[in-house]
């Protein structure tokens, strides 16, 4: 208990909040568009709220393959901390395993498939109409191989099955159904009352995928209760702008108080980096379609976040050419699209060919470079992303990220009960950060819009980054960091401002608080704190990335034992000044935090099963994944800051 106390009193002095600071009686810095008690804790300075953006329930096609049975509202008694049953269920239908967060989150949003809404509910649903078709009676037979012909006539072919009616009104009005639910159940979840104790958001996945697997996902979240009748699919929209679109008509002109966002996820799994090529585009041979100006704004507009990472892999950056940074090796999937999902388990192969091989156009890093060559071409930047990480759960798992207590999330990955949970490329995802002035839909989903946003690899640090001219070197030593943040420059997600004459290079603050960890298991110090730049020169984009506090300092971990060793920090700070800044070229800075290694998850049940690789007898059925070539047996967690943008 010292502990935790301890490091909340160091929070406190590095956000530099101070009760006595708090603005009463004034108008919040961002509109109020819902009515609702007041927030009793309300900080002008914010606070960092963690939660999950990316989580389906027994309403994805997908997640029903799987057998999942949590809905919306099991995805959001988990999030704010009761336990739930999980699958496999026995012959009464009793979960045989469960799930509890050790740590509540502070907002979650569900966001079940839009596609297949409709025909799931028709063909789980003997007594409505269309039920009694021969797809729908294969489907409940068995799921499972239903999910492959359901996937390619709606992801694919982008049509409806016969049974949904002419224009596919029958599988429409049946998909209404179940929005209406989806939303009632965020209602259900949202403290509304002065406490603010947790913060649901109405959303659902857009899910566009052409060619061979290649991935154009979007999580759509909408601002408060004030939502469409129905959420527009990949069925009725092929493109993310014709989306944009609907969402504008359907939304933001259509329903008072209606406002929407929507989040690009696994670009990893986008091929040549198709998810930052044009919104326009609607096939492979869309890959060089130009952006103009006024496209470039309006995906500011729709798209002020990225998520970087989740359970099927890291989207971060990739090794190669002028790439040599080493921790892009982090948690990389070993292909492209998702026509290589599932290829590593029956096939145990990291190489799968050309064709399928990681695409580093597919990496966020370069999509905020490729944004920055864009703006000087046509005026405006239309990559300017935000980051946040997030689960992409198919269980209703929201926030069920460490690494010791993962049980999968099914999705792509695998369905073991027993043993590895899940396929060995996969991880348990990442959480979403918005620092925010209280938890409230209004207050974060402005964070949000704002970019004040940061992406861990599931663990919970606190980190601040501010960009200004002046910040003082001392900055670190004393309290109020914060407050000299916002009066002296702009947080993560802004852009400088000009600076005067004789301003020099930019200043930069990073401040990054150790996770806490729970009673029951300690948080891992941290290593070192990383600044990464991007910048153009001559039309070309370039990066470094430069350490600016801690380094290395020989932490390790027995992988036999998965006991940790070597010295850490509980709190790194630094003001670092860009030694090589040219007031000529755009550029763009984010923090990167990394903790000490750890064991993996993967080989934290492969240490609690006694496996040993030299004696077969230990490697029972659903623990071989132990002893494959592909197992990666250590991680160093992570966070990601959003950016913050120079423009000349």
């Amino acid at each position: 208990m010292g502990r935790i106390l301890a490091w909340v009193v160091l929070s406190l002095a590095c956000s530099g909040f101070s009760a006595a600071e708090e603005t009463k009686g004034q108008a919040p810095p961002y509109a109020v568009t819902e009515e609702r008690e007041a927030c009793a804790n309300h900080d002008p300075l914010r606070r960092p709220f963690f939660g999950d953006t990316h989580v389906h329930t027994t309403y994805s096609f997908d997640a029903n393959s799987q057998d999942t049975r949590n809905s919306p509202r099991d995805a959001y008694r988990l999030a704010k901390g009761e336990k739930v049953g999980l699958q496999p269920y026995d012959a009464e239908g009793n979960a045989l395993r469960s799930a509890q967060l050790r740590r509540p989150l502070d907002f979650t949003a569900v966001t079940d498939h839009a596609e297949m809404l409709g025909e799931i509910r028709i063909c789980r649903d003997e007594s409505l109409p269309g039920s009694d078709s021969d797809f729908c009676w294969t489907y409940r037979l068995n799921p499972i191989n239903g999910f492959g012909p359901m996937a390619f006539r709606n992801l694919l072919l982008r049509d409806r099955f016969q049974f949904c009616g002419e224009d596919g009104e029958i599988c429409r009005d049946q998909a209404m159904v179940v929005w209406r639910d989806i939303q009632a159940a965020a209602e259900e979840a949202y403290d509304r009352s002065a406490e603010c104790s947790f913060t649901s958001f109405v959303g659902y996945e857009w899910t566009a995928s052409v060619g061979n697997g290649l991935n154009l996902h979007r999580n759509v979240i909408f601002r408060n209760e004030r939502v469409p009748d129905l959420p527009p699919s990949w069925v009725e929209t092929p493109s993310a702008y014709n989306l944009w679109e609907h969402l504008q008509r359907g939304c933001v002109d259509g329903v008072e108080g209606c406002d929407v966002l929507t989040i690009p996820h696994n670009s990893n799994l986008s091929g040549p980096g198709l998810m930052f090529a044009s919104a326009k585009v609607r096939t492979l041979g869309d890959l060089d379609m130009p952006v103009d100006r006024e496209e470039a704004s309006l995906r500011q507009r729709w798209e002020p976040l990225v998520e970087i990472m989740q359970h099927k892999g890291d989207s971060e950056c990739l090794l190669g050419g002028e790439t040599t940074d080493e921790a892009c090796g982090f948690e990389k999937v070993p292909y492209n699209s998702f026509a290589g999902v599932g290829r590593i388990a029956t096939e145990g192969s990291l190489v799968l060919g050309p064709s399928l091989q990681p695409d580093k156009r597919g990496m966020v890093r370069e999509a905020l470079k490729k944004g920055l060559v864009i703006q000087g071409q046509v005026g405006e930047n239309p990559l300017k992303y935000g980051i946040v990480a997030s689960t992409d759960t198919h269980l209703g798992t929201p926030g069920l990220t460490i690494e010791d207590e993962a049980k999968g999330h099914g999705g792509a990955g695998a369905r073991n009960a027993a043993g590895l949970p899940d396929d060995l490329e996969f991880n348990p995802g990442g959480l979403a950060v918005i620092w925010a002035e209280e938890n409230s839909r209004d207050a974060i989903f402005a964070g949000m819009q704002r970019r004040e946003a940061y992406g861990t690899s599931g663990t919970r640090p606190v980190v601040r980054f501010f960009g200004g001219w002046d910040y003082p070197a001392e900055l670190c030593e004393g309290t109020g960091l914060a407050a000299a943040g916002y009066r002296g420059g702009v947080p993560m997600g802004g852009d400088l401002s000009k600076p005067s004459e004789g301003s020099g290079a930019p200043h930069f603050i990073v401040s990054a608080l150790q996770d806490p960890g729970t009673p029951q298991v300690a948080g891992t110090p941290l290593q070192r704190v990383q600044v990464v730049k991007g910048w153009v020169k001559d039309g070309e984009a370039h990066e470094k990335v430069y350490d600016v506090a801690g380094g290395e300092n020989g932490a390790s971990v027995d992988t036999a034992t998965c006991e940790r060793s070597g010295a850490g920090a509980r709190s790194l700070c630094a003001v670092w000044v860009d030694p090589e800044f040219d007031s000529g070229e755009s550029a763009f800075y984010y923090a990167r935090v990394l903790e000490n290694p750890t064991c993996r998850w993967s080989q934290k049940i492969c240490v609690d099963a006694k496996v040993s690789c030299d004696d077969p007898s230990t490697i029972t059925a659903g623990l071989e994944g132990c002893c494959s070539q592909a197992h990666v047996r250590t991680v160093q967690e992570r966070a990601w800051t959003s950016p913050i943008w120079y423009t000349p």
